[in-house]
Formats: C-alpha cells, sequence, structure tokens
C-alpha cells in the first residue's frame, strides 16, 4: 500500500466517522440498551426445545436425564429472555421513572408469566398440528409436520411472540416474527389474534397483518395476504382496526387478498385463489375470480 493508498483510507474513515456524530436513528450505538436480535433468536432455538421436546432437544441428551436437560434450558430461556425484556422496556411510555432494579423486577415477573403460558401455547400448537395432519394429504405422519412444515415454524414462533405481545413487551415480539418471516416467507404480526386449528399450506408469501382476526379450523394457502386497504395515514392509523375478521372453518386459496379492518369473512367461507376482496363475505359463501381467457398463438 502507498502513501496516497493510505491517505484516501485515512481520509474514507474519518468522513464516515464524522457522519455518525448526530442524532439520526441510524446513528445509535448505545449497544448497551440495545436489544440483542443474536440472543433473542437463541432464546427461540431453545423455547422450540422446551415446545418440542422430542424434536428439537439436543441428541446427546438420554431420555433419562431430559428432565434435568429441560430444567437447565427453561432456567437459561429465563434468564436471557429476562435480560432483553429488561432492556426493551426502556423504551415503555409506561415506565420512564423507574429504577434498574425496578426495571428488573418487572422484566422477571413478565418473564415468569410468559413461561407460565408455555403449556397454553403447547395445547394451541397441538391443534395446529393436527390440523396441518388432517388438511394435507401429502403428510405422512405428525413427526413430518413438525420436522419439516415451515407453517408450523412460524405459527410456532407466532403464537410465543403473541403471548409476550399480550403481556406489552416491546419490539421482542416484532424480531421473533420477522425472525420466522426470513426463514419461512411467511409474515404472520404478533399483535394478530389465531384460534385453535390453525393450517398454513406451503406458506411462502403469506402476510398477516397486526389486528386481523381469524377464527378456529382455517386454512390458509401461499401467497395470501391478510392486510389493511392503506397506510397513508401512517401513525395516525396505530391502534385502529386495519385488518380483517376471518370466521371459523375458511378456507384461503393462493394469491388471495382480503383487505380492510371493517372486512369480514364470516363462518364456512371458501376464497378462491387471486381473489381480491375489500367487502364482507356472508357465510357459506363461496367466492371465485371469473376465469380468465386464455389465448393460445400457434406460429
Amino acid at each position: 500500500m502507498d502513501r496516497s493508498d493510505k491517505q484516501r483510507i485515512e481520509g474514507i474513515v474519518q468522513r464516515i466517522l464524522d457522519d455518525f456524530g448526530d442524532d439520526r436513528a441510524i446513528n445509535k450505538t448505545d449497544l448497551c440498551n440495545e436489544p440483542d436480535k443474536t440472543a433473542i433468536i437463541d432464546v427461540i432455538d431453545k423455547l422450540m426445545k422446551i415446545l418440542y421436546p422430542g424434536y428439537y432437544s439436543d441428541k446427546l441428551y438420554k431420555i433419562y436425564s431430559l428432565k434435568n436437560n429441560m430444567s437447565v434450558i427453561i432456567e437459561d430461556v429465563i434468564f436471557h429472555l429476562k435480560k432483553q425484556i429488561m432492556i426493551v422496556l426502556r423504551y415503555c411510555k409506561k415506565f420512564p421513572e423507574l429504577t434498574d432494579a425496578e426495571l428488573e423486577d418487572k422484566a422477571m415477573d413478565i418473564t415468569y408469566e410468559f413461561m407460565d403460558k408455555i403449556p397454553q401455547i403447547r395445547d394451541y400448537l397441538e391443534t395446529d398440528i393436527q390440523a396441518a395432519f388432517d388438511g394435507d394429504p401429502a403428510a405422512g405422519s405428525k413427526d413430518e409436520v413438525i420436522l419439516s412444515y415451515p407453517g408450523l415454524y412460524a405459527i410456532s414462533v407466532y403464537r410465543m411472540a403473541h403471548e409476550l405481545c399480550l403481556l406489552d413487551v416491546p419490539m421482542i415480539p416484532r424480531i421473533m416474527t420477522e425472525h420466522a418471516h426470513s426463514v419461512t416467507g411467511i409474515d404472520i404480526h404478533p399483535g394478530a389474534t389465531i384460534g385453535k386449528y390453525f393450517f398454513i399450506d406451503h406458506g411462502t408469501g403469506i402476510v398477516i397483518g397486526e389486528t386481523t382476526i381469524i377464527g378456529e379450523h382455517v386454512k390458509i394457502y401461499q401467497g395470501v395476504t391478510l392486510g389493511g386497504l392503506s397506510t397513508q395515514g401512517g401513525q395516525k392509523l396505530k391502534g385502529a382496526k386495519r385488518h380483517p375478521t376471518i370466521g371459523d372453518n375458511v378456507t384461503i386459496y393462493s394469491g388471495a387478498s382480503i383487505l380492510g379492518g371493517e372486512t369480514i369473512i364470516e363462518d364456512n367461507v371458501v376464497v378462491g385463489g387471486n381473489t381480491f376482496i375489500t367487502n364482507s363475505v356472508e357465510k357459506d359463501t363461496r367466492v371465485t375470480a371469473k376465469k380468465q381467457e386464455l389465448q393460445y398463438k400457434n406460429n
């Protein structure tokens, strides 16, 4: 490296460092007070071992040591999740005056409440596994569903994140579901409400918005969007019902878009592929798009 290269590199380094000097969001460098995305993903991995002990647990442990092994994993999750929750609670407007000790106590209480929900989460997931097995003739076994279906993975992470969302934990639930999104291509907002026996088939490209409400025994195929009509209002729309409500025993085929907070798809509806729906649909209805006209030209 000659002298001119060294000077140019030093100049580039200095200009970049100078660019860190203002208060733009992109410049935040307070690492100790930011949630650790890697640590949160590690918590997800350990929680999956708790949800599905026979499938995700380390194979090094024998069945007779499962109890001791699980105790270690649970304690590890409690420690690291509490640490991350304590960090993000600083973002809550409800706790601006709490001391570090008070924040730690609050984070500990939330962590315990979440961990107490694990049996309930597993109860819901058992129904989701059953729905996937019953609803997919290609499923060879429930083991196959648990180990290979991206839809079940996305639902599993969502159900954990949703409980944290109900406990008013900021940031972490979204980090969790966006991790699942990056892995599976399925985007479920942790604020959505989803009933039992939920089945996502194939899954790639599915979007389920924050205020979506989904009943029980609902099946959704790839490319479905349950979204808002418009986000032009930006932050002014926060808290408003922006996404549709889906009743019980509804099937939504690939490529369908159902939009709007006032849009209600009632029970026992079948929504055909590539439909675009912005109005409510009465129960026991089948909605299909008019068949496109195909043209064939023979040279």
